[in-house]
């Protein structure tokens, strides 16, 4: 603006797509999450700033982060310093960001993750950062996966901070060991008992945020942990591979996802349930609207379905006996 490139009516029309206070994007331009990191760390934040927690994870490609979401960084202890900018000059990023810095060093806080537009701001997180604790990604400083998983098991409650975990860890970005000699190298500060908590409850083996979520809450609900994954064969022949096992008592939950939609997986997935059957398995079916609208009515048959086999269990004397339940 200062150079006469641009005016603040152009960059008010439909030509610029604004990111944050004063960033602005070419609107023909496909925002991705990185894109606004980018604007971030760049403009927004002070040197030692990190992206963090779920927006790191993102980063990692490990579950989205929405564009009218906060970002997520991680900022040194200390007063969080508003730079002031003596002219107004507009800015550019990869991929066409833009931003225009007002003269006079007008510019808004940026900590409160407040919409600016159709955008929304920054979640700013304030503590220790120790230099072995952030890594340069492109241009972007972004958190190891260790510690942004110690910000996870912080910030967020246990099921969604296991669900980012669980990623993190089947993209082998990190390991159970590791995590937990990271936490207990920190024995002591705050969230050291969190990461913990969260790395005992985390399993590589879940493919999708849902099918973390119900094995986590199973558990806490007070149900035996179950096997993530677990393949049923027969005579070495593979049968089927289930989402949520118990192979002891052969009861297993299955998460009906969007992908039912689809008429031939539906009819795949319905002849690999009748195999498991005539195995003698107990599957139980699990949707989101169920985890949502009535999980203990879910837990309850869960756990009858343990009781009943467990009791079949005990029961048998050598042999198997006919199936007496419904």
């Amino acid at each position: 603006m200062s150079d006469g490139l641009l005016t603040r009516n152009e960059l008010r029309s439909s030509a610029w797509r604004p990111l944050f206070r004063d960033v602005y994007a070419d609107a023909h331009l496909t925002v991705t999450h990185r894109h606004r990191c980018t604007a971030v760390a760049r403009w927004l934040v002070p040197p030692g700033t990190a992206v963090a927690g779920r927006s790191a994870a993102a980063l990692y490609g490990v579950g989205r982060v929405a564009l009218d979401e906060p970002i997520d960084v991680l900022t040194p202890k200390g007063p969080f310093p508003l730079p002031s900018h003596p002219k107004a000059a507009p800015r550019s990023v990869p991929g066409g960001d833009h931003r225009q810095e007002p003269a006079g060093g007008d510019r808004q806080d940026p900590r409160v993750g407040r919409r600016q537009g159709p955008m929304t701001g920054l979640r700013v997180h304030r503590g220790e950062v120790d230099p072995s604790d952030v890594a340069d990604r492109v241009g972007v400083l972004v958190t190891t996966p260790a510690r942004t998983c110690w910000d996870l098991a912080r910030w967020l409650d246990a099921v969604e901070a296991v669900v980012v975990i669980d990623g993190l860890l089947a993209r082998r970005l990190t390991d159970v060991s590791a995590l937990r000699e990271y936490a207990l190298a920190r024995a002591g500060l705050r969230g050291w008992r969190s990461l913990l908590r969260a790395v005992d409850l985390a399993d590589p083996g879940a493919e999708s945020p849902q099918e973390s979520r119900t094995r986590v809450r199973l558990v806490l609900a007070g149900l035996p942990r179950p096997r993530t994954q677990w393949v049923v064969s027969d005579g070495g022949r593979f049968v089927a591979r289930l989402d949520l096992a118990w192979p002891e008592f052969k009861v297993a939950v299955e998460y009906d996802g969007l992908w039912h939609d689809d008429p031939e997986q539906f009819h795949r997935d319905r002849r690999r349930l009748n195999r498991l059957i005539g195995g003698d398995w107990l599957v139980l079916h699990v949707t989101a609207r169920r985890l949502r609208d009535d999980f203990d009515g879910f837990v309850a048959e869960v756990r009858e379905a343990l009781r009943s086999r467990h009791h079949r269990r005990q029961g048998r004397t050598g042999h198997d006996r006919a199936r007496t339940w419904k």
